[in-house]
């Protein structure tokens, strides 16, 4: 059976790596168009796969981005900044603002520079995570960003509709959002989550991949945040 996404165009923000580059494999493999964006990127293709340079900070460089695609159907928004654990005590607030900046405030400037070229029956998939719901010590930054992400998404769901916005909240995923731990450390890291998890493991990009296509591909999907956690909230 042909893919919904077969010949249409997705956007993914975020995409040079982890869950966004999971994503742009999942939907290429069905026959979409994609634009990986991201700012390590340069302007090339490759191997079916079209990247451009995007800085989610900067509202002129958003707006170049959707310039030069053009018309598309599917934004995927994954970007998100590197959070320490701290207290709020220890917290330097101008840093925990710039990881408001890029994950959240990111997310509505893209959005906004996106709609004069985002099909009116589309597709927005934001990213949030389990920690949005599920309290940790000195995680009130992913905590806020999160919970604000998942209410923002409902919101825009009610508010671009015919478009359909959607949120997917990923649990405990080996990414290279891991890879400034020591190899010991990581293990560890990955064997304590496991531990806790109705599963018993932690989880692929690919299989958070799969949450972003579902949302992009079902039609009745809207207003949702879909938990990809192995009962993380459990």
């Amino acid at each position: 059976m042909t893919s919904p996404l077969n010949g249409q165009t997705v956007i993914v923000i975020g995409g040079s790596s982890g869950i966004g580059a999971a994503v742009a494999k999942a939907a290429a493999a069905r026959g979409a168009q994609v634009v990986l964006a991201g700012r390590r990127l340069s302007s090339s293709r490759d191997n079916g796969l079209r990247s451009e340079p995007v800085d989610v900070t900067d509202t002129e460089s958003l707006r170049r981005l959707f310039e030069t695609v053009g018309r598309f159907d599917h934004l995927v928004y994954t970007s998100g900044p590197s959070v320490h654990a701290k207290a709020l005590i220890d917290t330097d607030l101008d840093e925990a603002q710039n990881n408001f900046n890029v994950k959240l405030w990111g997310a509505l400037r893209a959005i906004q520079q996106a709609l004069p070229f985002l099909d009116e029956r589309g597709s927005i998939s934001l990213t949030s995570g389990q920690l949005g719901r599920k309290l940790a010590s000195g995680q009130f930054i992913k905590v806020g960003i999160n919970a604000a992400t998942e209410a923002l998404g409902k919101q825009l769901a009610k508010e671009l509709a015919p478009r359909r916005v959607n949120v997917v909240s990923p649990g405990v995923i080996d990414t290279p959002a891991y890879a400034g731990l020591a190899e010991d450390q990581r293990l560890a890291t990955f064997a304590n989550a496991a531990s806790a998890l109705p599963v018993g493991r932690v989880g692929q990009a690919e299989e958070v991949a799969a949450g972003y296509v579902l949302a992009m591909e079902n039609g009745f999907i809207c207003g949702a945040v879909i938990d990809i956690n192995g009962g993380g909230l459990l």
